[in-house]
């Protein structure tokens, strides 16, 4: 404990006024949205975020709850931030900049940080993250059908849930799969409990009759199975956490007072039952409209409605519209005080920006912005027309092949290379350097 608070101490006195460069860094407490484009940095705010937070206002590691889109991003978020800390105390604690110093006491530096800061903090996935929390409290939650479970629960991936499904379906209904497949049944489950729906709900929402009582039927002896190997599916992760913060006052009111500054990255991905986590932590289940308790408190969330791509998992972009509504101060976007743009994009050229600007502009929902180029011209937009995904994946290897033809000094790292269509089993990308 002692040299925690040692740690804090000499964090809180390195110069931090150098971070300040913008109103999203600046803010301490209170409800903030930062509209943050492609390519504008988001993650350095967020990770600046925190370091500004814990280094210049002395907030408890502890206090804060970092929500990420994915593991990879908690994981990045953690690394950068651990060199951030060791970097600012390299010149309290050795009397020289982080970049001087030898290797072995830069990463004891980061070792000293991981310990006595980074471990402290929740950082992680929505689902991550409650799962934790869940091994905390869940053995206080009161189902309404009396279902219970331990702080030992296990975590169904999706084949156990399918599998569990299908064998209701096929065994305990004796229902014909063709008519009534498990596949469909499982994602109507699934889809309800991101609703936050219980079996009588999603009975009422097929419209009842036959088919509608099936379904219930369905999810409701899936619930049972779960309960009595005393296993939650990834849905349950995040509904459970809802119904407990909702039925105990007093455990949400533990979890509100141990949370002061909540931060989510990526809000325009955010589910309805994400975002009922959000609003009980953050208000301890009062109004967000009427809350105005923000004394050494915040909620703190980046996204960007025109990137929001993932509808189909039940992600709303109206809940990061809505921020202003129920958070913010409503004023217009030159007068508030609870959103900031990040316009400057620093990843493509001012050609590729021109267009995405323009296409952008169609979007009928969106908070205004225009991306502002901080690189060249850049080479005008080519179109490639491909018969199929096989001939797609040969162009887009043939490009990068020609790219680093073009410029050697690029790795392959350099090279973006995420398509959904670009199969690695493909014969052109198995011959890709592993390294890529």
């Amino acid at each position: 404990f002692f040299f925690k608070q040692k740690t804090a101490y000499e964090i809180r006195n390195c110069d931090w006024s150098s971070d300040v460069c913008s109103s999203d860094l600046d803010h301490h407490t209170g409800p903030l949205l930062v509209v943050a484009g492609a390519g504008s940095g988001k993650t350095r705010a967020l990770t600046h975020r925190i370091a500004h937070l814990i280094g210049h206002h002395g907030v408890d590691p502890g206090s804060l709850l970092a929500v990420t889109f994915t593991n990879k991003a908690a994981r990045e978020m953690k690394e950068r931030l651990e060199v951030l800390l060791a970097q600012k105390l390299a010149q309290s604690q050795f009397g020289q900049p982080w970049s001087t110093l030898p290797p072995i006491e830069q990463k004891q530096l980061r070792s000293r940080i991981y310990r006595e800061v980074i471990k402290d903090l929740w950082i992680g996935t929505f689902h991550a993250l409650f799962a934790r929390l869940l091994r905390f409290d869940i053995d206080k939650f009161q189902d309404p059908e009396g279902l219970s479970w331990t702080r030992q629960f296990s975590i169904y991936d999706e084949n156990d849930a399918q599998s569990l499904v299908k064998e209701i379906v096929t065994q305990e209904l004796q229902l014909d799969p063709k008519r009534f497949e498990p596949k469909k049944v499982r994602w109507a489950i699934s889809n309800a409990k991101n609703q936050g729906w219980l079996p009588e709900q999603l009975e009422a929402d097929a419209g009842g009759g036959q088919r509608g009582r099936l379904m219930a039927d369905t999810y409701r002896r899936y619930r049972r199975a779960l309960a009595a190997n005393n296993a939650l599916d990834f849905d349950d992760l995040l509904l459970l956490p809802v119904q407990l913060l909702r039925q105990n006052d007093q455990i949400r009111n533990y979890w509100h007072r141990r949370f002061r500054h909540v931060l989510v990255d990526e809000y325009q991905d955010t589910n309805r039952t994400q975002y009922d986590l959000i609003k009980l932590l953050v208000t301890d289940g009062r109004d967000p409209d009427t809350y105005d308790d923000w004394e050494g408190r915040s909620v703190f969330v980046v996204g960007d409605a025109d990137q929001s791509i993932y509808s189909f998992r039940a992600a709303d972009f109206t809940i990061l519209m809505g921020f202003q509504d129920d958070f913010g101060d409503g004023a217009p976007d030159l007068a508030t005080k609870t959103m900031v743009k990040l316009e400057e994009n620093y990843r493509s050229t001012a050609t590729i920006l021109e267009a995405a600007n323009a296409l952008i502009a169609h979007n009928s929902e969106r908070i205004d912005k225009v991306l502002r180029p901080t690189r060249g011209e850049g080479e005008l937009i080519s179109l490639t027309r491909c018969d199929d995904e096989i001939a797609e994946a040969e162009a887009v290897v043939h490009r990068m092949r020609m790219l680093q033809a073009a410029h050697p000094e690029l790795r392959w790292g350099d090279i973006d290379r995420k398509s959904t269509r670009l199969n690695s089993s493909h014969s052109s990308v198995s011959r890709m350097p592993s390294s890529a």
